[in-house]
């Protein structure tokens, strides 16, 4: 099972009732932070996900609605008695960036282990410390600074069959092993392997996650056939599309028309603007582009198997 929670939906800074954009996703009791806006702490609070659980950080670019919540974020996890390291992945120059936002937290408990991660190829790497079948895939977006959109492939166990264990004799303290991928030899000298004892694969689970980006084809074939595509739509004016491409940004329709290109499961839109009071007012326009288009509200949540 993976548990997804928007934890914000807005650009910019935050407003009254929508905090900055951030996402957390669980899996097997351990989670991702996907950006650190401001009050990023509350909003999870808000949202009752345990920031205890946070392994990664990852960072989509370094502009302050992204990051600025870092300090109070690991002061925060400090607060929870964590001593484990911190795994951040971030664009090129996360080092200096981070190094120079950390000057106000003091000493904390625990080590940072920043990774950064080149901005002319795609890059992919296993978050091990969340599950080592876990496939993190980075791209290069164009924005106005180093930025990043990430997918993340949860590649899953097979199903586990105990009456097939049992039939070969396999002592109940090895079935772990064998479920973990790992081949086992009996005191008789029979060798046991995974397949042996489990009922096939499963579907891996696939999420997305890109905005500050102009729309380009790349971003469909990241996302293709995600489960969940979280996607920026900054406005849903389409009077506001030159701005969009000077700044940089997507319209909610560009978001909509990278959804279908994917083939992906579901949409879920993010990143409004400030200005923005009401995005449901498109969502007519929206679903008649995508139809399984969902326009986010704080704390939106969904568990993916």
């Amino acid at each position: 099972m993976v548990d997804v929670c928007l934890l914000g939906t807005g650009g910019m800074m935050p407003l009254k009732n929508r905090w900055l954009t951030s996402c957390y996703i669980e899996y097997n009791g351990k989670a991702i932070l996907i950006d650190c806006g401001e009050g990023t702490q509350i909003a999870m609070a808000e949202a009752e996900c345990k920031m205890s659980r946070v392994e990664v950080l990852l960072i989509t670019h370094f502009h302050a609605d992204h990051v600025s919540g870092i300090p109070g974020f690991l002061l925060s996890l400090g607060n929870c008695s964590r001593v484990e390291p911190l795994t951040i992945y971030a664009p090129v120059g996360a080092k200096k960036i981070i190094d120079n936002l950390m000057c106000i937290c003091g000493a904390l408990p625990f080590k940072l282990d920043i990774h950064e991660l080149p901005m002319d190829k795609n890059t992919k790497f296993i978050a091990t410390s969340i599950d080592s079948m876990l496939e993190i895939e980075s791209l290069p977006v164009r924005h106005r600074v180093n930025c990043l959109g990430y997918s993340f492939n949860f590649r899953r166990k097979p199903v586990f069959n105990p009456d097939k264990a049992k039939s070969l004799n396999v002592p109940l303290r090895l079935w772990r092993v064998l479920h973990g991928g790992e081949s086992i030899t009996l005191d008789d000298g029979s060798v046991i392997t995974t397949d042996m004892v489990t009922d096939g694969s499963r579907k891996s689970i696939k999420v997305t996650y890109v905005t500050d980006t102009l729309p380009f084809d790349e971003i469909a074939e990241l996302a293709f056939r995600s489960d969940l595509f979280i996607c920026e739509g900054m406005y849903g004016d389409e009077l506001q599309k030159d701005s969009m491409n000077e700044k940089h940004h997507m319209l909610m329709q560009d978001a909509c028309y990278l959804a279908s290109l994917a083939s992906v499961d579901r949409l879920w839109l993010t990143h409004y603007s400030p200005a923005m009071i009401n995005p449901n007012e498109y969502a007519k326009e929206l679903l008649n582009i995508f139809e399984n288009t969902i326009i986010s509200k704080d704390g939106q949540k969904i568990s993916l198997s």
